[in-house]
């Protein structure tokens, strides 16, 4: 593992209460073996999981002025759910803080809770590998999309948006747009593919 790796893993372990660090971890081995199954960077997916929730122990009060001094948008929804807010700002602090300059990473950090249409594959592979840990509680389906996260990413992607979108409407919590937008984003592409 790269010195840089090394350097953040030690700061983090301080700024992030124990069990969010072991979900970093978790987070961040699950992207790299994604990565070494797919052929993408090893080092981006290291560094994007190791990053992906470096905002999330942040007070919610202080995401959202974090946010407006950095003048990153806050909709009505991350308004009432600051947690929300973690994934674009923890983008916008892997590069101020953590000094990483790569664009992908930075995506693949502000899209792994909602996801987003079109994503590029180190972005999958956070969202994946964000919601798939291997120290994640047992979800729905998670036996189905720990074996699909190495078989079929695309179909992988899409149920777990599927299961995200059922649970979420099934506790009647806010849904972000973003995350309705992604599924019928790849709703449509799988319908088009099935035709």
């Amino acid at each position: 593992m790269n010195h840089k790796i090394t350097k953040i893993r030690r700061r983090l372990m301080t700024e992030l209460d124990k069990e969010r660090y072991e979900h970093t971890l978790g987070v961040m081995y699950t992207a790299a073996a994604l990565a070494m199954r797919y052929d993408e960077d090893i080092e981006k997916a290291l560094l994007a999981g190791l990053l992906h929730d470096c905002a999330k122990c942040l007070a919610g009060d202080t995401k959202i002025k974090l946010c407006k001094k950095y003048h990153l948008s806050v909709s009505e929804i991350e308004r009432s759910n600051p947690s929300l807010l973690h994934a674009k700002l923890g983008a916008f602090l892997a590069a101020k803080k953590y000094h990483v300059k790569d664009k992908e990473i930075m995506n693949a950090i502000a899209s792994h809770t909602t996801g987003c249409p079109n994503m590029s594959l180190l972005d999958k592979i956070i969202y994946i590998a964000d919601y798939m840990e291997p120290g994640r509680k047992e979800l729905p389906n998670m036996a189905e999309v720990r074996k699909l996260a190495f078989t079929d990413i695309d179909a992988c992607l899409y149920r777990i948006l599927e299961d995200s979108l059922e649970y979420l409407n099934s506790k009647n919590e806010p849904v972000d747009p973003m995350t309705k937008k992604t599924y019928l984003y790849y709703k449509s592409k799988r319908e088009g593919e099935e035709v």
